[in-house]
């Protein structure tokens, strides 16, 4: 996972569609689903699917005249990674502070002080 790096959003939109569907993809299926909902262009799509491929998130093959893509990183990969990142940066690692800072001056549920509870007992085993 440590060959993993920060994608920009609108490859990260990109990216949300190809895990929400069943490999491999053709472009045709990203511009339906994405395409004509962010007003992209075809070759916008096409160029930032190449982007993925070159940063090793995707794998593309050519199928007749229609080319395929195929994830290489997961969903939970990558997230885990961003969001392990993101408590680095802004919470100098620490997952209290950033606990902390998401609940603040919120009330939390009964269901969530549960789950976190689970979760933490979990974790000391």
């Amino acid at each position: 996972m440590s060959r993993l790096k920060k994608i920009p959003d609108a490859e990260f939109e990109i990216m949300k569609v190809v895990w929400t569907n069943e490999p491999p993809l053709t472009t045709k299926i990203i511009m339906e689903q994405l395409g004509n909902e962010k007003k992209w262009k075809a070759p916008t799509v096409i160029s930032l699917m190449l982007r993925l491929v070159e940063r090793g998130f995707l794998k593309t093959e050519k199928k007749g005249k229609e080319r395929t893509y195929i994830p290489l990183v997961t969903k939970e990969d990558y997230l885990k990674f961003e969001t392990g990142n993101f408590i680095k940066q802004y919470h100098g690692n620490s997952f209290t502070s950033f606990v902390n800072t998401f609940y603040a001056g919120k009330e939390l549920s009964e269901k969530d002080m549960d789950e976190l509870m689970k979760l933490v007992k979990e974790r000391r085993k």
